[in-house]
């Protein structure tokens, strides 16, 4: 299912269709056949979700001086 990975067009989309996978397969209503699809595909999009969060990751080293920083935010109060 290689397939369904690649038609995710960003990660928040391939996020989406992960869960969407989840709360079908906990259902418990799903037959084997499908749970294993359905298994193949979540397993394709995580490996996307990874790969766009270690491309994140490779960017904000860039930006960063090649150090990642903790993220101090200021206080809103």
């Amino acid at each position: 299912m290689a397939r369904a990975a690649k038609t995710a067009a960003s990660f928040e989309s391939a996020l989406a269709q992960l869960e969407d996978i989840i709360q079908a397969m906990e259902s418990g209503d799903m037959p084997l056949e499908g749970a294993l699809a359905s298994y193949k595909q979540g397993t394709e999009l995580i490996k996307f979700c990874q790969a766009k969060l270690a491309d994140a990751e490779q960017q904000l080293k860039v930006l960063e001086n090649d150090e990642l920083k903790p993220l101090v935010l200021p206080d809103a109060s």
